[in-house]
């Protein structure tokens, strides 16, 4: 996934935009959308501020919850095999 714009990028848009500049003179000079000018501008009214949001958690979720329960269990059972371990914990 790309990378956000910077803030002080997304502040020179707004900025202009708040000065009277067109949206399309806007988008052409900083190569941007019209959608991500049009969203910068609906998160500022929304939220007060035009910041970029910030990531949750990436990736599939985690399966183990429990991490001190989940670490006793592999002192007690570290010597069996992956399948064995894995029918003993008897999680999904």
């Amino acid at each position: 996934m790309p990378a956000p714009y910077s803030y002080d990028f997304r502040k020179k848009a707004i900025e202009a935009f708040k000065r009277g500049e067109r949206k399309v003179n806007i988008c052409r000079l900083l190569n941007i959308s019209r959608n991500t000018l049009d969203l910068w501008l609906k998160r500022e009214a929304e939220t007060g501020d035009f910041q970029a949001k910030t990531a949750t958690h990436k990736g599939p979720k985690p399966k183990i919850h429990d991490r001190e329960k989940f670490r006793a269990f592999i002192i007690e059972h570290g010597s069996k095999t992956q399948k064995k371990m894995a029918l003993l914990w008897g999680e999904e």
